[in-house]
């Protein structure tokens, strides 16, 4: 489980972000959305210990984030940030390695590779593994970096928007793939997302985000209405009956 208690961060007297108190299950996908500016990336780089609070308490799995050593939160909590600023001379392989480094100190084992090799082959990558960087596509490269992180074999994973600059077929493959992970691989995955109806569909809970506050949080079921995202959103929601479930309609 994931739990804030009174966590807030101030930027200045008319930006800040909380208190917020939120507890998140173990297991399956929690979708953070709302706004733009709303807070999500704040609250979940905070979660990930990549930015600090000024006041309030933040637990992973029962660990202080603020008070546990880094080499020991490497192991319970790994974070994909927005912006991955990628070396073209890294292969698809040496990149996935990196997320071994809380384990091998950059010695590889035996084991390491073979995690590594099971991060690929899960993310369907098997035959880029020996490509540069900057031979791949978006949607490849993006799967690269989420197999990194799945290679840091964490319960707990945190993204930031991973379907950033991805079309739709492509997005559609990432959430099929954390869908999986989630599942098969029995992690916690807590995911930044813009597009409501994704969350609707692939998320077990949602947590609505809104000028620096948590306003709901709940199943798909209990988001996905007229009323709900109407007030997060701040514009007129209309949700209808798809052939998989809610969509919500903008108009």
């Amino acid at each position: 489980m994931i739990t804030l208690k009174g966590v807030r961060k101030e930027y200045s007297s008319e930006v800040a972000i909380g208190p917020v108190d939120l507890e998140i299950p173990e297991g399956g996908l929690t979708a953070l959305v709302g706004p733009n500016g709303a807070g999500k990336s704040t609250l979940l780089t905070m979660v990930g210990r990549l930015l600090g609070i000024d006041e309030g308490t933040i637990e992973v799995a029962g660990y202080d984030v603020t008070k546990t050593a880094s080499k020991d939160l490497a192991k319970i909590v790994s974070v994909l940030r927005q912006e991955n600023h990628f070396i073209t001379r890294l292969t698809v392989r040496q990149l996935v390695a990196f997320g071994r480094f809380p384990y091998s100190k950059g010695r590889m084992t035996v084991e390491d590779e073979e995690i590594v090799s099971r991060a690929i082959d899960f993310l369907d990558l098997t035959d880029l593994e020996d490509r540069y960087l900057d031979q791949l596509s978006g949607g490849q490269r993006q799967r690269a970096y989420v197999a990194m992180v799945l290679s840091q074999d964490t319960e707990y994973v945190l993204l930031d928007e991973p379907l950033n600059n991805l079309d739709m077929r492509h997005s559609v493959q990432m959430m099929k793939h954390l869908r999986r992970a989630a599942e098969e691989l029995d992690r916690t995955i807590v995911i930044v997302l813009h597009d409501i109806n994704f969350a609707g569909h692939y998320a077990d809970h949602i947590c609505a985000v809104k000028d620096g506050s948590v306003v709901e949080f709940g199943t798909p079921a209990q988001i996905m209405t007229d009323d709900v995202l109407t007030r997060v959103f701040e514009t007129p929601v209309n949700v209808v009956d798809g052939p998989n479930g809610p969509l919500a309609v903008y108009y």
